[in-house]
């Protein structure tokens, strides 16, 4: 097993940093592995804390979807910290075990049991999304039965953030 290539910031140790903890814990209940090497760049983890905290607990998208999509980058940006650590999520925003472990499987949108149809176009829009970029109008246009112009933002942006996240959690072997 490897360890992080950055070394992490004991919360506490560095007085500059106070404020940035205090939002941290204030915000997550906790200073994670993660944000333990992101205090090494105050700015950086400053926005970082901003954007994810407006993406986990201020949009108007469903817990469930939010979940939904948070997994399924973690497994396909192969970061099983990140999905670990949102399993327990999952579960409290009501994705059931087989789901659960449908997504950890790595299956194709239409062989997760227990999803309708809007949440396999969610998992058909994140994985178009990770793994081509460009989205075609065919994966697109089903969203919009079920979310509006805010819904649609909200759910690319979480995508997106998370495709972050994932990224820079493998790049930086966190949580190995």
């Amino acid at each position: 097993m490897s360890t992080s290539r950055i070394a992490p910031v004991e919360p506490g140790t560095r007085p500059r940093l106070a404020d940035i903890e205090a939002r941290i814990l204030a915000a997550r209940g906790r200073i994670t592995p993660l944000y333990r090497v992101l205090l090494n760049s105050a700015p950086v983890v400053d926005g970082w804390e901003a954007m994810l905290t407006a993406i986990r607990q201020k949009t108007s998208l469903a817990p469930r979807v939010r979940e939904l999509v948070i997994l399924r980058v973690a497994v396909l940006n192969r970061a099983p910290y990140e999905f670990e650590a949102h399993v327990p999520h999952a579960r409290a925003a009501g994705l059931l075990d087989e789901v659960i472990e449908g997504l950890r499987a790595g299956a194709a949108p239409d062989a997760v049991r227990g999803l309708d149809a809007g949440e396999r176009g969610v998992l058909a829009l994140t994985d178009t999304m990770t793994r081509d970029i460009e989205v075609p109008d065919a994966v697109f246009e089903p969203l919009r039965v079920h979310f509006d112009e805010q819904g649609l933002i909200e759910l690319a942006a979480t995508v997106a953030a998370y495709n972050m996240v994932s990224r820079f959690l493998v790049a930086l072997r966190i949580g190995h």
